[in-house]
């Protein structure tokens, strides 16, 4: 293909199906919160949000073998390239405006709302709060204890977020030492470094599922218990989402490198991934100073 051309690919049916998987995960979501909160097991939204999961996972597996055989079989040049790396970059910059918006709203809790509601300030309003209210973060009390109680405790950061952290921190130097080892074409470091990064993300996982269990079970610390449950569970859990994605994305990256995709001048599927990796790092460095020490 000359290098003037740009490939102009087939209409595709798969922008549609995903937005109605979308479509299907979204309402789930949202009656699944509703059911929960009435205390029932979850209603119809359970089934909706895995329907959705699902049908989303098997479009994306198709999407992406239809792009893989596309570049695989020569019919991508520099423009395309060019395409692929800008909107790969407005993707991160989406998803760097998603976390602001979540990291804002804690902000603006912490250091605004709260010493609102204690009296400070021309806005505060401490004579229309609940008996026992302390203007401090965490806000450990709610309205109605009995509905809603707030959390017995919170999170030790020196515990497994710690661990989570270095794990997250070990993973973006094992794929920069699988990026390094493909551009000097070593590939079986390449394979090597790629199941650690795959390996430590999921370790993560792991740690993040066995923190939340032992946050509902011993701490008291839930979706119910005010607005510091919310903000802990909503960026903590976005970002375990995002992690998720991220691991399936090695995985995939991995499991072509042992094909023998890639090389040192053609891999930049292999580059994106590493770009969202770094990303998702970032972010749990964020999350460990602003939602666990501070």
């Amino acid at each position: 293909m000359s290098s003037a051309a740009y490939y102009v690919p087939n209409q595709s049916r798969w922008p549609i199906l995903a937005s109605i998987a979308l479509f299907l995960m979204a309402v789930g979501a949202g009656n699944l919160i509703n059911d929960l909160s009435a205390e029932t097991s979850g209603g119809v939204g359970v089934w909706f949000l895995l329907l959705g999961a699902l049908c989303m996972m098997a479009i994306l597996f198709a999407w992406f073998r239809n792009v893989i055989n596309e570049s695989m079989s020569g019919l991508y040049n520099e423009q395309m390239d060019r395409s692929y790396r800008w909107g790969m970059s407005w993707f991160i910059f989406s998803e760097v405006m998603f976390f602001a918006a979540f990291f804002g709203a804690l902000f603006y809790v912490r250091t605004l709302a709260v010493p609102w509601l204690g009296g400070e300030g021309d806005k505060g309003v401490s004579n229309m709060l609940w008996e026992g209210f302390q203007a401090q973060w965490p806000l450990m009390t709610t309205p109605d204890m009995e509905t809603f109680p707030g959390p017995q405790e919170v999170i030790d950061p020196w515990h497994l977020p710690l661990i989570n952290t270095v794990l997250l921190v070990s993973s973006s130097f094992t794929v920069t030492l699988a990026h390094k080892a493909l551009k000097v074409g070593e590939r079986s470091r390449i394979v090597l470094w790629l199941a650690a990064t795959v390996l430590l993300g999921s370790a993560f996982l792991v740690f993040q599922a066995y923190e939340y269990i032992e946050a509902y079970h011993d701490l008291g610390l839930t979706l119910q218990s005010g607005v510091y449950g919310a903000t802990f569970f909503i960026l903590t859990g976005f970002h375990g989402l995002h992690v998720t994605l991220g691991s399936v994305m090695l995985l995939i990256i991995w499991l072509r490198v042992l094909r023998g995709h890639f090389d040192a001048d053609n891999h930049f599927a292999f580059e994106a991934v590493t770009w969202y990796w770094h990303f998702v790092d970032v972010v749990w460095v964020g999350l460990f100073l602003f939602v666990y020490i501070l």
